[in-house]
């Protein structure tokens, strides 16, 4: 009986461990993004833009997320990841079309596309329930 206990304590802490350390990665990588997301944003918005600069930037985001996007993916629903993905690519679209203003509603699709999976997978009461 005590030998079940120990086992059940052992593996109650190894999944509190192992959603904390998946928690904080999501966390990390999300508010990572989403930082460069907006910064791009905020130079897409300002009247001296550079195409080029823009399009460096964009390319770096999308770098940035296919190395999150490996590790995001053992743990994370790939339809969730692909929503973001497919945003990524439309921002880098509507850069090579000079269509700003589809590109500014990409990136802030692509910020609440990764703030829900942050809050999807927080653990917490209402995600357990």
């Amino acid at each position: 009986m005590l030998k079940e206990i120990i086992i059940c304590i052992v593996i109650v802490i190894a999944i509190v461990f192992g959603n904390n350390v998946t928690q904080d990665y999501t966390k990390e990588s999300v508010n990572e993004l989403s930082n460069e997301l907006m910064t791009l944003r905020e130079n897409v918005n300002q009247e001296d833009m550079q195409n080029e600069k823009i399009k460096n930037e964009a390319e770096n985001i999308y770098k940035q997320w296919e190395k999150k996007h490996e590790k995001l993916a053992y743990y994370i629903e790939h339809d969730e990841l692909e929503k973001v993905e497919t945003e990524l690519i439309g921002i880098k679209s509507d850069l090579e079309t000079e269509d700003y203003e589809e590109l500014v509603i990409g990136i802030d699709k692509s910020v609440f596309i990764l703030k829900h999976i942050e809050d999807k997978y927080a653990f917490n009461l209402q995600n357990i329930f």
